[in-house]
Order: structure tokens, then C-alpha cells, then sequence
């Protein structure tokens, strides 16, 4: 397949700004653009572009002339940091998302990918969970402030696309791992946190890891590499006002992801699951069928991609920074 069958719309000496380009998404986008040739890549540390900063923001697109932005900047954080944390979740990812949407509004930006989070849909959503569920029930109390962050950043979006047309378009992926995570004891999500603690235990020669809950919840993981193709076929195809679920479409245990781990790892111990810890939603996995419709799957299955986390999160040394973690919790 060429590049120009793969990206019909999407020129590759676009000057495309990757906001957030140090994280987990961000890094994987900037991979996927390289990869496939675009030239014309622009990033900034936040040192360089604070993003919190309405007028600096607009400076920025007034004087770099952007064509196209993958918005995929913000503050994230792991079930605990984020439930403890709600007011910094809803304020800094809401000022993030008003202050490049509206800069992208002002100065002509061809299109615009604005990425979202699973944890938009209710708590209650049916599963597997449609588009169309967003805002149909009550969120999930322990990432509210997050989670509506999000919801007011992709209906930004869609406002701007009815009233002004501009060709701004969200993804809703369901839960990423790769290169990059964040493999902070406290700030981690599943994978991530999981990983540590298998890590660690090897490491120690302890005889179990506890994992938090039954083991019986059902989650959803998509390898971030996966991801970053989706957005480029995104941002190349898609066109509708309301947002597209990214997803493997498929879902495992809890259970299964600890027992996936222990042997990426080559833990030799016991797994031990802690049933007094609350379990959280007992399934949570996105339809993907629009996704599909524009042609794109995901090719990193779940051992395969955990593997390659791995050796990453071992090439950088990530599991060997700060203080031990003392649980891990399905998000």
C-alpha cells in the first residue's frame, strides 16, 4: 500500500503541530507521522509552549501558520492521583483543550484530531459501548473532573464544526499502554502499574504480587503505536461532527491481563488478588464499528504488546525510578 492510497487528504508537507508530543499518545503520533513520511513536524516542550497559556497559545499559531493539530496534550493520571486530584484534572485539561481549540479556530487551522478518553461514556453504559452513549447517564465518580474536561473539550469541537464548519474532529480511544507510559508507583495506570509490580517482585525475589479487586472485571487495552495509525486515518478520512470510538473491540479479564504480565515478565511467584478493594466497572469495551468503516484494525495483539513494553520500559530504566508501588488497581 502507498502513501498516497493510505492518505488521500492529508499532505505530507503539512505543518502539523503535535500538542503533547512527549507522552504516551503525543510520542506515538510523532513515530507514525515520521514513519510515514510527513516532513513538516512541529513539537514544543511545555518550557517552549505552555499550553495553560491562552495568549502565549495564540501567539504561537499566529506565527507558525499550523495547518494541522493532533491535540493530545493534558494531565493524566492513574485511578487514585485522579480521584484525589479532580479539581487539577477538570481545570488544567479544560484550559488546555479551550486554549488550542480556540487558537485553531482563529488562525485558519485545516483540521483538527482532539483525543478523548473512554472514560467519557457513563457508568452504566451499555456494552459494548456506542458513540452514541455520551452523556446518556451518570459519569463515573472517580474521574468526574477528567472525564468532563474531556466531554467539554470534544463538544468544543463539534460546536466549532456546526457553527463554523471547521473540520475539528474527535477520538475516544479505549485504554492505551506503550513506550512512554507512565510507570509512576501512584500516577500509573493499569498496565503500567501492573508492570512495576511484577517488576519489582522479580526484582525482590517476594514470593506474590497482590493485584486490587476479584480479577473478574473486563478491560479493554489498545497498544499506543495501533492508536497513532488510527489517528492518522482519522484525521485523513473522518469528517462527522460527533466523535469515533478507537478500540481493539475486544475485551480480557483482569485476571488474564495479571497472568499475561506475570509471564512477560517471568515473575515466578503467586498472584494474589485482594477482594476487599473495590472492582470498579465490571466491563468497560468500546464498539468500534465506525472505526472499522474507515478501513483501519489494530495489528499489536495484547502479549505481543505487552512484550514490547516491556523491553522499553526496561531500555529506559522507567522501572527503576521512585519509590516502590504498593498496589495495582484495574482503572
Amino acid at each position: 500500500m502507498t502513501r498516497t492510497q493510505v492518505f488521500a487528504q492529508l499532505p505530507f508537507d503539512s505543518r502539523i503541530f503535535v500538542a503533547g508530543h512527549a507522552g504516551l499518545v503525543g510520542s506515538a503520533i510523532v513515530r507514525a507521522l515520521g514513519r510515514h513520511g510527513f516532513s513538516n513536524v512541529m513539537v514544543r516542550t511545555r518550557a517552549e509552549l505552555d499550553l495553560l497559556d491562552q495568549a502565549a497559545v495564540q501567539r504561537f499559531f499566529a506565527q507558525e501558520e499550523i495547518e494541522y493539530v493532533f491535540l493530545v496534550a493534558g494531565k493524566v493520571g492513574g485511578i487514585l492521583y485522579n480521584a484525589s486530584h479532580q479539581a487539577d484534572f477538570l481545570y488544567e485539561n479544560l484550559t488546555i483543550s479551550a486554549n488550542v481549540i480556540k487558537a485553531a479556530a482563529d488562525h485558519g487551522v485545516e483540521k483538527l484530531l482532539y483525543t478523548g478518553s473512554s472514560c467519557i461514556y457513563p457508568k452504566l453504559s451499555p456494552q459494548p459501548i456506542r458513540e452514541e452513549s455520551l452523556l446518556s447517564g451518570p459519569l463515573e465518580p472517580t474521574n468526574e473532573g477528567y472525564a468532563l474536561a474531556k466531554i467539554v473539550g470534544l463538544k468544543l469541537c463539534e460546536k466549532y464544526h456546526r457553527q463554523y464548519g471547521k473540520r475539528f474532529v474527535s477520538a475516544m480511544p479505549t485504554n492505551m499502554y506503550g513506550p512512554n507510559d507512565n510507570f509512576h508507583p501512584d500516577h500509573s495506570h493499569v498496565i503500567p502499574g501492573m508492570m512495576r509490580r511484577f517488576h519489582e517482585a522479580k526484582e525482590q525475589k517476594a514470593g506474590s504480587v497482590t493485584v486490587w479487586g476479584s480479577g473478574m472485571p473486563r478491560r479493554e487495552f489498545l497498544y499506543v503505536d495501533d492508536f497513532a495509525e488510527a489517528a492518522l486515518v482519522i484525521m485523513d478520512r473522518y469528517e462527522e461532527p460527533t466523535t469515533i470510538n478507537v478500540g481493539t473491540g475486544d475485551d480480557v479479564t483482569i485476571r488474564h491481563l495479571a497472568e499475561q504480565m506475570q509471564d512477560v515478565v517471568a515473575f515466578q511467584g503467586e498472584i494474589l488478588f485482594d477482594t476487599s478493594k473495590p472492582d470498579g466497572m465490571i466491563r468497560k469495551v468500546l464498539d468500534v464499528s465506525r472505526i472499522r468503516e474507515l478501513g483501519w484494525q489494530p495489528c499489536v495483539g495484547l502479549v505481543e504488546g505487552l512484550a514490547r513494553a516491556y523491553s522499553w520500559a526496561l531500555r529506559s530504566g522507567k522501572l527503576a525510578e521512585s519509590r516502590v508501588a504498593t498496589e495495582t488497581q484495574a482503572r
